[in-house]
């Protein structure tokens, strides 16, 4: 079924216009170098304005030792259009002239951002290996609350990337096992989105995402018993390094679909518990459930039986409950339902059209058995209701 991406991307010609922000400028990673980076920050700039919350600004004292005249300023708790506008002063009072970025993902979209809004320069220092937000040309902007209200492409990545492994190493572990949920996603998402493109690159970035599928199959649960080990860094790089070329290389058309759109939708529902990686593993078993129930798919049937069983083994929530969501009430499942399937939302590069009422199904059967063929879409609302039925459904 025709959508409105794919009815976009048709109408490409071979010549059209296509800016890509595929890596950083510089990369530069080891044990220990957050001490030893100095000359390469003053080469961008000498006032640098580092930006994290309250925890990670503590962890940038290793650069106060180098010849920079260092200001910090918190994003609080989330990239919003408020903390941008408290930190476009704190830059411009400082006289900054780089932008450096320390923490998780929403610190560094944050830095990405701000340095975007102001024209200068940026360092992303990530502190766990929850997400690919240090490489990307993207951020994701919240509200005070938390809840996704939209993202801005960025002109370019990061002028410089700085992955020192004993910081990373310094995380609970269940920030790398988020990072490996989300980074995971890229395989599932880019062959729906873009599996059977003819572009060069686009081919490439496909393929880049199964690789990185596999080694995240083949060293994760490795790694998460052997921190600090040559396989953990591996498993590092994959999810904060290799998981942003995919959407390098493929440009936006690679980077999202349900799964990010799902994880979306649930920052709207109060009382979650978990991070940006786990709603979005969460998220890549309702979308291999959208192919199932829609489409009779058995490959993503058996796809999603396999990830079950990765995530039992990692330690990756399969359900709503998993992800503190056990007492969600119906209206806020519709809620969430309703912001993925917003008109502009990345669900719909799936190849078919999704109705609310499907979706919902989805999102409260992630755990389902395999079925032998497609859900008939007027036993959705039924389906809905059983799977719903041990839920506090009453309207709040």
């Amino acid at each position: 079924m025709t959508n409105q991406f794919t009815e976009k991307l048709s109408t490409q010609t071979p010549s059209s216009f296509l800016t890509l922000a595929v890596a950083p400028a510089k990369v530069i990673r080891g044990s220990k170098v957050l001490g030893q980076v100095g000359e390469a920050i003053a080469r961008l700039g000498g006032r640098p304005l580092i930006v994290g919350g309250k925890h990670t600004l503590t962890l940038a004292e290793p650069l106060s030792k180098q010849q920079l005249e260092l200001a910090q300023a918190s994003y609080g708790n989330n990239c919003s259009e408020a903390s941008l506008k408290s930190l476009r002063k704190a830059a411009k009072e400082h006289k900054a002239d780089v932008i450096i970025g320390i923490g998780g993902g929403k610190a560094l979209d944050t830095a990405k951002l701000l340095a975007h809004q102001l024209q200068l320069p940026v360092v992303t220092i990530p502190t766990s290996g929850a997400t690919c937000a240090a490489w990307t040309a993207l951020s994701n902007v919240y509200s005070e609350d938390g809840a996704f209200l939209y993202d801005v492409a960025l002109e370019g990545c990061p002028d410089l990337l700085i992955l020192d492994y004993d910081l990373i190493k310094t995380a609970p572990e269940h920030t790398l096992v988020a990072g490996i949920g989300d980074a995971i996603a890229k395989w599932y998402e880019a062959s729906v989105s873009s599996g059977h493109s003819e572009q060069t690159l686009i081919i490439a970035a496909v393929q880049q995402a199964r690789v990185l599928r596999d080694i995240l199959f083949q060293k994760s649960a490795t790694a998460l018993k052997e921190p600090g080990s040559e396989v953990w860094r591996e498993v590092v790089d994959a999810t904060v390094l290799l998981a942003g070329v995919i959407g390098g290389l493929g440009g936006a058309q690679c980077r999202t679909v349900a799964a990010h759109a799902v994880h979306n939708g649930l920052t709207h529902v109060p009382g979650y518990s978990s991070i940006h990686g786990e709603k979005v593993a969460y998220g890549i078993l309702v979308q291999l459930r959208l192919e199932e129930m829609v489409q009779g798919n058995q490959l993503a049937a058996s796809a999603r039986q396999q990830l079950l069983k990765f995530y039992a083994e990692i330690g990756l929530p399969v359900s709503l409950s998993d992800l503190g969501l056990g007492d969600i009430t119906l209206s806020q499942l519709q809620k969430a339902a309703e912001v993925a399937l917003k008109p502009n939302s990345d669900i719909h590069r799936l190849p078919f059209a999704v109705a609310q009422e499907v979706l919902m199904a989805a999102m409260v059967s992630t755990t389902a058995p395999v079925e032998g063929n497609r859900i008939s879409l007027g036993l959705i609302p039924t389906v809905m209701e059983e799977r719903l039925s041990n839920r506090r459904d009453a309207e709040e």
